[in-house]
């Protein structure tokens, strides 16, 4: 996971940016630049985050010591005096961003997110030159062939391409490797739009103006904004409500949109990648999307196959998500007879998540494929048990994390759905995801 050390004198400001990044990130905190300093000298943080203006030390002299042991990490300067001279300071000094007071938190997540991609861009890029499928990442099996030559195809240019396929197959993970081969500099940003209510997508993708509706406090950039030179992802774009339906259309033709509430036309470079596991020809027949817009997204369409229809993947994916966890543990015949004789209804995802399991639950030469996937997962607690391997708390904490990952595969990934099923607070959900090292897309 990676780690975060938010420097900011004020408290609540501090508090509230290590709550919202906690989610997806090790989060520290340092009330001035000096307690900074001693937590940077027991160890190191592969992002810093700081005010500029503290009492003591300022965050641009953090910044400059910060840099010289960490040259290439990123960092992002926030502070409430926006004048030139402070911006033109903490750059040259070498921050990555500048955030000026006040922000919203989203902001900064997807500044963050951002800034992580690039580095691990700028990384690889070399690395890419020699061996170009290394571009594919998690795209692995010979049942991918077709699709990674349609990527290599579209990726390069700006071509609306909208990808097809059954949750859980890595419609984003393709997205993304179509932004990885472009030429564009600007951020990825993907939008789950089956995870906002009607009332709230437009302002989401459009932004919105000061007053433009009752909470509106200031203006908001959109996700359309924040993609500029970079690639706009629009997941389960089918349930996008008619009435923006309209406005994205336009968006797509003349690459204009106006902000709720606002009257000015703003132009984008937005690349728009979109994504889909619902059959848009049927809800065009029905009414539920419009035809106009479908003929603009499926300029150049790419159909994942699900995993069931490429069996022959099933193992050297595991393979391959296994020597990222346990390289030493090895798939045994029974485990190879388990996963190759599952449906696998949530695709490449679930599988993902089992073998994680699976490598959790297992000791140092045997994946338990059996106990990840139910095969006996109460007689080997028992076991357990009787052995004393495991505490009740342990076994019962392996179970709320069983619980958890089945959940969130089986909604999607949606963590407002998985939270509803599982009557918890989406915040709640989110803690225990990072407690017990559960990735969400």
């Amino acid at each position: 996971m990676k780690s975060i050390l938010i420097v900011e004198d004020e408290r609540n400001i501090r508090e509230s940016l290590a709550a919202a990044l906690s989610a997806e990130y090790e989060a520290d905190q340092a009330a001035s630049g000096e307690e900074a300093l001693e937590k940077l000298k027991k160890r190191g943080y592969d992002m810093l985050i700081t005010d500029i203006r503290m009492p003591g030390m300022s965050g641009v002299e953090l910044l400059g010591r910060y840099r010289k042991d960490n040259p290439d990490n990123p960092v992002i300067v926030i502070t409430a005096f926006t004048s030139v001279q402070n911006a033109v300071e903490a750059m040259k000094a070498g921050a990555n961003e500048y955030i000026p007071k006040p922000f919203s938190l989203e902001e900064v997540e997807i500044k963050v997110k951002n800034l992580f991609e690039a580095k691990k861009a700028g990384d690889d890029r070399e690395f890419y030159k020699t061996e170009k499928d290394t571009a594919f990442g998690d795209m692995v099996g010979a049942g991918l062939e077709g699709v990674k030559r349609d990527a290599e195809k579209a990726g390069p240019s700006d071509i609306t391409v909208l990808i097809t396929g059954d949750t859980g197959t890595g419609k984003e993970l393709l997205a993304y490797t179509l932004h990885k081969l472009s030429k564009r500099r600007g951020p990825f940003v993907p939008v789950h739009c089956a995870a906002y209510a009607k009332g709230v997508i437009e302002s989401e993708l459009f932004g919105h103006e000061k007053g433009a509706f009752t909470g509106a406090e200031k203006q908001r950039k959109g996700k359309i904004e924040y993609a500029e030179g970079g690639t706009l992802f629009l997941d389960e774009v089918g349930d996008i409500p008619a009435e923006i339906q309209v406005k994205l259309l336009r968006v797509l033709e003349n690459r204009t949109f106006e902000r709720v509430g606002g009257n000015i036309s703003i132009r984008t470079d937005a690349r728009v990648i979109c994504a889909t596991n619902r059959d848009l020809r049927e809800m065009i027949k029905k009414g539920e999307f419009r035809e106009d817009l479908y003929y603009r997204i499926n300029v150049f369409p790419i159909r994942i196959p699900a995993l069931r229809e490429r069996r022959q993947d099933i193992i050297p994916l595991a393979e391959h998500f296994l020597a990222k966890i346990k390289p030493g543990l090895k798939i045994d015949a029974a485990s190879r007879a388990l996963l190759e004789g599952y449906g696998w209804p949530g695709n490449v995802r679930e599988l993902q998540n089992i073998i994680e399991r699976a490598a959790v639950l297992s000791d140092n030469e045997t994946l338990r494929v059996d106990l990840a996937m139910g095969r006996g997962s109460a007689s080997g607690s028992l076991t357990a048990l009787e052995k004393g391997e495991k505490g009740l708390e342990e076994i019962l904490a392996d179970m709320e994390k069983d619980m958890i990952s089945t959940v969130l595969s089986e909604s999607g990934n949606n963590q407002t759905k998985a939270a509803s099923i599982l009557k918890i607070s989406r915040t709640t959900l989110q803690y225990k995801m990072n407690k017990y090292g559960i990735k969400g897309d």
